[in-house]
């Protein structure tokens, strides 16, 4: 699968919410970054959206889920736009890829844009076949 692929995957099985087939794209020592700020180097020393292991994306995945979860039900609709994928570098063992994403969120009738000017996905290792 080419990265592109492998991100339009993510964002449909996101879009429709099919999360535990999401989370089934981590390996068990994943690590999935979302940076603050633009050009962030480090997730660890600066505050981070989200800075989860493969652990916390499963807790998150069975939160969402739970039936008390009354605060998030229905559940948000999204659409995950992906674009201008670069493949930035590449071995055997690991790959960087470079993206945009526009993602517009729809919550009780309400839509919220986000639509960052820069992404960047760091695989470490080659996604699942």
């Amino acid at each position: 699968m080419s990265p592109a692929d492998f991100l339009y995957h993510e964002a449909r099985l996101l879009d429709t919410q099919r999360f535990e087939e999401w989370l089934e794209l981590f390996t068990d020592d994943a690590t999935y970054w979302v940076p603050l700020q633009q050009n962030q180097k480090d997730a660890l020393e600066t505050s981070s959206l989200i800075h989860d292991d493969r652990t916390l994306l499963a807790l998150r995945v069975r939160q969402l889920r739970h039936p008390r979860a009354h605060a998030r039900l229905p559940l948000a609709r999204t659409v995950h736009q992906v674009g201008n994928v670069l493949l930035l570098k590449e071995s055997p063992t690991d790959m960087v890829v470079a993206s945009t994403l526009t993602l517009v969120l729809n919550f009780e009738m309400r839509s919220k844009g986000f639509g960052p000017r820069w992404s960047s996905t760091a695989c470490a290792a080659r996604p699942r076949a």
